[in-house]
C-alpha cells in the first residue's frame, strides 16, 4: 500500500541518511474531536477505512489476522523500505512491548481507534530500566506513522520514569491515538514529530524529550499523582545551541485535568513545563487551558539550577481559559507573553518542522500556519 508517506532517503553500506531539517477541541465524541464537519469526519474516516482494507499484513488476537502479536507483524515488515508498508491490527489488549527498529522505515500501525486497539506495557525505572527501554512502543525508524491506537504503560506513580511512547525518529506522525502514563508518558526525544488530535496524559514530565514537535487538536490532560503534590507537563530538554533547534510547540490543544484530578486540583500544583534543558524551549498557543494550572505557570527543574531560567524560552500566545491569565505568571527572563503573530509564525507547523514537505501525503490533516 503505497499511497501515503514515502520518505527519500539513500541508504549508504545500510545507513539511513536523514533528511536535514531546513475552533478549539473541547470534547471528543466517537474518536473525533466536535469541531470536524460531518464531511471532514466521512473524509477521514473512508480513508482510515481504506488503510485498513489496503493493508499489507493484520494482526488479530483471534487468530483472524496472519499474526496474533504485533512483535511479529513488525519483525515481518521489509527493511528499508521505500513504500509505506501498513500493519492493520484489529481491536484487542495488545500486552506487549514493541521496538519499530531503525530499518523499519516508512512503516504504519493503524488500529480499529483509540479505545479498541490497545499496546500496553509496564516496564519502569524501579524495576531497573532506563527511561529510554521502559516505553511500551518505541520508534526508531523514519516516516512512522501511528493512527487510531491506544499506547499505554501501567506501572503506576510508585515506579518512576515510565514510557508508554518514545519516538527517536524523523517525519513521525502519531493521529489520533491515545498516550496514557504516568511519569515520562510521552518520551518526544528527538527529530521531527507531529501529534493530531491525541490524548496525552500523565504526571510529572508527562510530555518530555529534545524533540521537534508540534501538537495540534490534542487533549493534554494532568492526571491524579495518587500522594504526589506536584504535575508537570511539559520537560523540553534542548542543551546545545550547536545542534539542531528543537522545542514542543502545542496550538489548539485542550490542558485539563482528568476526572480523577479534579477533585484534588486545588491540592495539586499543576504547572505547564519546567526546564530539563539548559535552553528548553516551549511554545503555547491558541490553546484552552483550564484552571488546573498554577498561576506562576511554570517550574524549576530543581531548586538549587537557577541559571536555566533565564536562558530557556518560553511563549504563550493567544490562549484562552481560566488558566490562560498571565498575570501572575513567572518573571524569569526566559519567559514572555506575545501578542504579535509575526513572534509565533516560526513555531507553526509550515515553518518549525517544514509540515508542507512530508505531512501532507501521509493523508492527516494538519494547520500549517496560525
Amino acid at each position: 500500500f503505497s499511497s501515503c508517506l514515502v520518505i527519500s532517503f539513500t541508504d549508504q553500506e545500510g545507513e539511513i541518511v536523514l533528511p536535514s531539517s531546513t475552533s478549539m477541541l473541547k470534547m471528543v465524541v466517537d474518536d473525533f474531536p466536535t469541531w470536524l464537519s460531518d464531511v471532514d469526519k466521512k473524509l477521514l474516516l473512508d480513508s482510515t477505512s481504506e488503510l485498513k482494507k489496503n493493508a499489507d499484513v493484520i494482526v488479530a488476537k483471534d487468530g483472524t489476522g496472519k499474526f496474533k502479536t504485533v512483535k511479529e507483524a513488525v519483525a515481518a515488515a521489509p527493511e528499508n523500505s521505500k513504500t509505506r508498508y501498513v500493519i492493520y491490527v484489529k481491536l484487542g489488549i495488545y500486552d506487549e512491548v514493541v521496538n519499530i527498529t531503525k530499518e523499519k522505515t516508512n512503516l504504519t500501525i493503524v488500529g480499529d481507534g483509540r479505545d479498541s486497539t490497545v499496546l500496553t506495557g509496564s516496564l519502569n525505572a524501579k524495576d531497573g530500566y532506563t527511561t529510554l527501554a521502559s516505553a511500551t512502543l518505541a520508534v526508531d525508524a523514519i516516516g512512522f506513522l501511528a493512527q487510531d491506537l491506544c499506547i499505554r504503560n501501567t506501572a503506576g506513580p510508585a515506579k518512576g520514569q515510565a514510557v508508554a511512547l518514545r519516538v527517536s525518529a524523523d517525519l513521525v506522525v502519531i493521529h489520533r491515538c491515545r498516550i496514557e502514563a504516568f511519569q515520562d508518558t510521552l518520551y518526544a526525544y528527538k527529530y521531527r514529530q507531529y501529534y493530531r488530535e491525541c490524548y496525552i496524559t500523565g504526571t510529572v514530565d508527562f510530555i518530555c524529550g529534545d524533540a521537534t514537535a508540534v501538537f495540534q487538536y490534542c487533549q493534554i490532560e494532568a492526571r491524579n499523582p495518587h500522594g504526589g503534590l506536584v504535575n508537570v507537563i511539559t520537560a523540553q530538554s534542548w542543551n546545545n545551541m550547536t545542534e539542531e533547534s528543537t522545542g514542543f510547540v502545542i496550538q489548539k490543544c485542550n490542558i485539563t485535568a482528568t476526572q480523577d484530578l479534579l477533585p484534588i486540583k486545588r491540592k495539586v500544583k499543576t504547572y505547564l513545563g519546567r526546564p530539563w534543558g539548559i535552553l528548553s524551549r516551549v511554545v503555547i498557543m491558541e490553546s484552552f487551558i483550564d484552571d488546573l494550572i498554577a498561576p506562576e505557570g511554570y517550574t524549576p527543574m530543581n531548586s538549587s539550577d537557577v541559571k536555566r531560567l533565564s536562558t530557556l524560552f518560553y511563549r504563550e500566545y493567544k490562549n484562552t481559559g481560566p488558566g490562560a491569565d498571565t498575570s501572575k505568571r513567572v518573571k524569569w527572563k526566559g519567559f514572555k507573553v506575545i501578542t504579535d503573530p509575526k513572534e509565533v509564525e516560526m513555531f507553526t507547523v509550515g515553518e518549525f518542522i517544514q509540515g508542507d514537505l512530508w505531512i501532507n501525503s501521509t493523508g492527516v490533516p494538519y494547520d500549517v500556519g496560525l
